[in-house]
């Protein structure tokens, strides 16, 4: 029998990666697409779900190209996603009804000021581990049903989907016949209630969301689905396993015990730590979370959220036109000795942990006639 490998998507914030492994864990290749960022209006962030989807085919092509493996030799495929982002798609045609909105973005401000003034926090961080910020799914969700022409009434008569981007990755890699997430999703999304482990209807009632719009819930790793043949070059390939990405990042790190963490760079930075089978409330601006389920039971995460970090050098390659490629940030940083006094502060989407302060923006101090790029850069670099 030929060799059998694990296919691993990771449809991430500004790219989506596939990466095949074999049975020992050894990385056998990689594929990896950027794929356009829009910015609506200040402090807003959106993404094409169809250029997502597209984004991940051309990775898996790609990585079977490299790796000269045939499609039949895949046994499984896993999904990490960036997570909180919100898709919501007409049930009937399979097309979104608008742009993702990207958990970045802070387009809901407004409507979580309304919940926040109604004196709603306490009662969605009771239920969810959360509080009522522009980052989490629910008001996304919400401002889509609001905003959107026909919206809410396709949403009432049961014609409408939500997910996030791991839903839809299951959702359209199995011709429509899987609408499900995990447990770390599904904590993202302001609506599920991480103690009962259900969608929590009198906050689904608060917000505004059918419950007929929601995915299945399900454990982070069983057989949701088959990839549908003419999806994945004629094979129907098991799909076993979800987690959303920092949840993903710190069981890959075999933060398996209460009380061990992981902080991960990406897009943003995220410190998770596992709190065991207890989730644990923070008295000091972080979040409880869901960290995976497994085997019949759920453990729990404690979780600080910074918004921008790598997406501040993304910033500088694509907004300020300063470099041509990350990697010449080094080059730049390490030709003077300091930033010469000048400091960023990188917040273009608000501030997360444990400021939560959605009105906040990015700012530049300490700029003289003396400031070069090689300073702005490092003090970009410095700041994350």
């Amino acid at each position: 029998m030929a060799e059998q490998y694990i296919l691993s998507i990771d449809q991430g914030t500004t790219s989506s990666r596939a990466i095949l492994f074999d049975k020992s864990g050894t990385i056998v290749e990689t594929g990896q697409k950027e794929f356009e960022q829009f910015f609506p209006k200040p402090g807003w962030v959106e993404h094409d779900a169809n250029e997502i989807w597209t984004s991940v085919l051309a990775c898996i092509a790609d990585v079977l190209r490299k790796a000269d493996v045939d499609p039949s030799q895949v046994a499984g495929i896993g999904i990490t996603n960036q997570r909180e982002t919100a898709v919501v798609w007409d049930k009937n045609t399979g097309k979104p009804i608008y742009h993702a909105v990207v958990w970045q973005s802070r387009q809901t401000e407004d409507i979580c000021k309304e919940l926040r003034s109604a004196g709603h926090n306490d009662l969605f961080r009771e239920k969810t581990g959360l509080l009522l910020d522009p980052y989490f799914s629910g008001t996304k969700v919400k401002w889509m049903l609001d905003n959107v022409d026909g919206a809410r009434e396709k949403a009432e008569n049961g014609d409408l989907m939500f997910g996030t981007i791991d839903t839809w990755l299951v959702y359209k890699l199995s011709g429509g016949n899987a609408h499900i997430t995990d447990y770390s999703n599904a904590s993202r999304t302001l609506m599920y209630n991480i103690y009962d482990l259900k969608w929590d209807d009198e906050l689904l009632d608060i917000l505004g969301v059918p419950k007929s719009m929601l995915p299945e819930v399900k454990s982070s790793s069983e057989v949701y689905a088959n990839t549908v043949d003419y999806h994945f070059f004629g094979h129907e390939v098991p799909i076993a396993g979800i987690a959303g990405d920092q949840q993903a990042a710190l069981f890959g790190q075999a933060c398996f015990e209460k009380g061990m963490a992981k902080n991960t760079y990406g897009t943003g930075c995220f410190m998770l730590m596992n709190t065991g089978e207890e989730g644990v409330p923070s008295e000091h601006g972080l979040l409880t979370t869901l960290a995976w389920g497994l085997d019949g039971k759920v453990e729990y995460a404690l979780e600080g959220s910074i918004f921008v970090a790598g997406s501040a050098i993304q910033w500088l390659r694509d907004g300020l036109k300063m470099i041509e490629s990350a990697p010449e940030t080094e080059s730049y940083a390490t030709s003077v000795e300091s930033t010469d006094g000048v400091y960023l502060v990188p917040a273009f989407v608000g501030l997360g942990t444990p400021y939560w302060d959605s009105d906040a923006r990015g700012a530049v101090f300490g700029l003289t006639r003396g400031t070069t790029k090689a300073h702005f850069v490092r003090a970009t670099l410095e700041s994350l």
